[in-house]
């Protein structure tokens, strides 16, 4: 049996190796000349600026000017987008490279917060023995009963059980888990099963080497095993007869397959794909779905207090003219010369702060989202202004594919032309970014092989 995966980000390179495992044969087309799609570690030079255009990912603030950036940025690597990867090594990601048998070292460390002062980790121990009983009911309950929940929102769960600190992890936690502000859009039973597939380890990785490390890696088991990769080869057209997917066409060549998976924003489909081929109403409601935006800002520093290497750190800005009322952010220092991000003694502190696609869009709005980084920054770091090289600020409106919210439910892998399927962090499969589109693999497999 032989598959053709379009694109070669984490969803499309996760699903590529898994079929391999299972004894398919595989080829991968990516219309980039380099693996990683989103997930893409880059170096901050002229390249950097072209892919910031390519992936439609405006700057929004820079210092120096963006045009300078180069020659003072020579030596780091930063990503298209922020890309700490939630779950530790309970996340899907880390447990489908163990199943792979590819080791990939990881930094992790607890989440801290910034608040009237900041204090690390989040959750003291008596913090812990407080909210115990409450928590363990929440996500112990039976499978059942959270099924039920999925129809409540978080917004609901609050007025329901939130109680002292158990309430500021209410407000956090599913913001961060869904990369979207609005409590009363998030489901509280889809935020209860993410939470229990994530207990224990660290909340938050980043790979040593950057992302790339993930879809190189990939992409040496995928050759190894005798997959295909072909970078630079653009997929024009998916081949559909009598409702099914029969292969794909690029260039002037067709190429028959027996499972076709496409990875692009699942919205980008019907330009593969002829919308004429798939029920009205199901075209109708991957057109309507929305993606989920951020600004995310890196800070080269020269110099990094000790106390803050390798952590992270959550803020809440509240009563902010944003879509559900505050805005959530998280900021990270994993990204340094250890972890081979940064030149000999140099630090990346990377950061985002939660909006909407059309937040994102919003000149007034992005450069407010600026501004809210900026202060938490300072508040970690007093001294940053005399330690500082450069930084940029960047504005994306598709940070994860499809937003999954009580209004906007992420498709399933399978779609309604047979032998036709979606990857990536657009489909309805566990955690978000990396995660969801690892997950998505297996996803994938199982509907293929039943």
């Amino acid at each position: 049996m032989k598959a053709c995966v379009i694109g070669a980000g984490i969803g499309g390179l996760s699903t590529a190796a898994l079929l391999l495992k299972e004894g398919w044969a595989v080829e991968v087309y990516e219309s980039e000349r380099v693996p990683g799609g989103r997930a893409l570690s880059s170096e901050v030079d002229d390249g950097y600026k072209n892919l910031l255009k390519k992936f439609r990912i405006s700057v929004v603030a820079s210092e120096p000017a963006m045009e300078h950036i180069p020659e003072v940025a020579e030596g780091y690597t930063v990503d298209l987008g922020f890309h700490l990867i939630g779950g530790g090594k309970r996340g899907a990601c880390v447990r489908l490279l163990r199943e792979l048998g590819i080791d990939i070292p990881f930094a992790g460390s607890r989440l801290g917060l910034i608040d009237r002062e900041v204090s690390y980790p989040i959750v003291n121990a008596a913090d812990k023995m407080a909210m115990l009983p409450r928590i363990m009911q929440l996500l112990f309950t039976r499978k059942s009963k959270i099924e039920e929940m999925k129809r409540m929102s978080v917004e609901q769960l609050i007025e329901k059980y939130g109680r002292g600190k158990l309430t500021l992890l209410l407000e956090l936690f599913p913001r961060l888990i869904t990369t979207v502000n609005d409590l009363s859009r998030i489901s509280a039973g889809e935020m209860l099963f993410a939470q229990r597939e994530l207990m224990g380890g660290d909340p938050v990785i980043y790979p040593y080497g950057g992302l790339k490390n993930i879809s190189q890696s990939l992409v040496e088991y995928i050759s190894r095993h005798g997959g295909e990769m072909h970078l630079g080869r653009k997929v024009g057209k998916v081949l559909i007869e009598e409702g099914r997917a029969i292969g794909v066409k690029v260039g002037r060549s067709e190429r028959e397959y027996d499972a076709v998976i496409a990875t692009m924003p699942v919205q980008h489909l019907f330009t593969v794909a002829d919308e004429q081929e798939f029920p009205g109403e199901w075209v109708e409601y991957v057109r309507n779905l929305q993606p989920t935006g951020s600004v995310v800002s890196y800070h080269a520093l020269s110099e990094l207090n000790g106390r803050l290497l390798n952590k992270s750190f959550v803020f809440i800005e509240r009563d902010a003219d944003f879509e559900g009322g505050a805005v959530v952010g998280m900021i990270d220092f994993k990204m340094n010369h250890l972890t081979g991000m940064a030149p000999p003694g140099k630090y990346l502190i990377q950061s985002y702060a939660i909006c909407t696609p059309d937040e994102a869009k919003n000149r007034s709005k992005r450069e407010e989202l600026v501004g809210i980084i900026e202060k938490h920054v300072a508040d970690l770091m007093p001294a940053n202004r005399r330690n500082l090289e450069w930084n940029i600020h960047a504005a994306i409106w598709h940070l994860d594919g499809v937003a999954k919210t009580i209004d906007c439910m992420k498709p399933d892998v399978a779609t309604p032309v047979n032998r036709l399927y979606l990857a990536g962090d657009c489909v309805n499969s566990k955690g978000v970014g990396i995660n969801c589109a690892a997950d998505s693999a297996r996803l994938v497999v199982d509907a293929i092989q039943h």
